[in-house]
């Protein structure tokens, strides 16, 4: 999958393509049956399908100090967003000068001149241009102008998560805050991750008998409420079970937040200075301040054990 940074890296020699539109937080389900309508479409017409999205986000730009927690980093979603088929994704830097072209200019700018859009498949709240002015029927009656059709997906998905509510990166969002990561699982259609380099702690893991990765997470990361989850540790390109502690540590009177990952089993590993990324497969209990460090440990020891059932139950459920 090709990836570019900016209309400049577009190959001047771009034919024609399928195109969709969005921040695409996450690459929920609803995302994907957008993105995936578009790839399908790409490959009916035998020609490449682009999606675009932006760095920042819009509304960093538009209301500065309002940048959402990130469900997935850039190069995340492009992962993901290859899995899906689609042959190309477009950053397109978000500026102030950017936030005010007309959704006549944007079109003309990025779909027709650029990309060469022949056609746009959009969710139905789709919106552009200067202050949102832009939405799907813009979209479309400016496509009679500029040879491109335009095709409304509904991205409506719902389930238990969230009771009920339709899914979107939103509510994701406050999932993820709640610690309601299973809800997040059923929304994302995996479980939410956190990425970034491990750097050294305080190494009370290590002097108790249960090593951390302390995680230095990625600016604006979605991180979930303060307790103890299980889930997975990737490092290195292998995955491994991990009872995962997400807090302030008020067992040692700690004021910063941390993510720190306990891989299961495993002895000796260094993993100092590598990214890692954790996922987050389900929760196992909040976060608390005990009698003692014995009465910690013991707890810790009960933590690892949930967590190991936890995980055992997750792979033969995906059996």
């Amino acid at each position: 999958m090709q990836r570019w940074r900016g209309l400049e890296d577009i190959p001047q020699d771009w034919g024609r393509s399928v195109v969709t539109i969005g921040s695409y937080d996450g690459v929920h389900r609803g995302h994907q049956l957008i993105i995936g309508r578009a790839v399908e479409r790409a490959r009916d017409l035998g020609i490449p399908s682009v999606v675009v999205t932006f760095d920042p986000h819009p509304s960093e730009v538009v209301r500065p100090g309002s940048h959402p927690p990130l469900l997935a980093p850039h190069h995340r979603r492009a992962e993901l967003m290859a899995e899906l088929g689609v042959d190309a994704v477009l950053i397109l830097p978000f500026t102030s000068e950017f936030s005010k072209l007309a959704p006549a200019d944007f079109v003309v700018k990025v779909l027709v001149d650029k990309l060469h859009a022949k056609v746009v498949v959009e969710g139905p709240n789709f919106r552009f241009g200067h202050r949102a002015a832009g939405n799907v029927q813009v979209l479309a009656e400016l496509g009679e102008t500029y040879d491109y059709d335009v095709e409304v997906v509904d991205l409506y998905v719902s389930g238990e998560a969230g009771g009920g509510a339709p899914f979107s990166s939103t509510l994701t969002r406050r999932l993820v805050a709640e610690g309601d990561v299973a809800g997040a699982r059923e929304i994302l259609g995996r479980p939410h991750r956190v990425e970034g380099v491990v750097v050294r702690g305080a190494q009370r893991g290590r002097e108790l008998g249960f090593p951390t990765a302390n995680v230095e997470t990625l600016p604006h990361t979605a991180i979930p409420a303060d307790g103890v989850y299980a889930g997975w540790l990737h490092a290195q390109g292998e995955a491994m079970p991990a009872a995962i502690s997400v807090g302030t540590n008020p067992q040692f009177d700690g004021t910063e937040r941390t993510v720190e990952a306990y891989a299961i089993d495993r002895v000796g590993l260094d993993l100092y200075g590598l990214h890692v990324a954790v996922d987050f497969q389900a929760f196992v209990r909040g976060q608390a301040k005990f009698e003692s460090v014995e009465a910690l440990l013991v707890a810790i020891g009960d933590d690892v054990q949930k967590a190991r059932a936890l995980i055992a139950d997750c792979e033969r459920a995906s059996r």
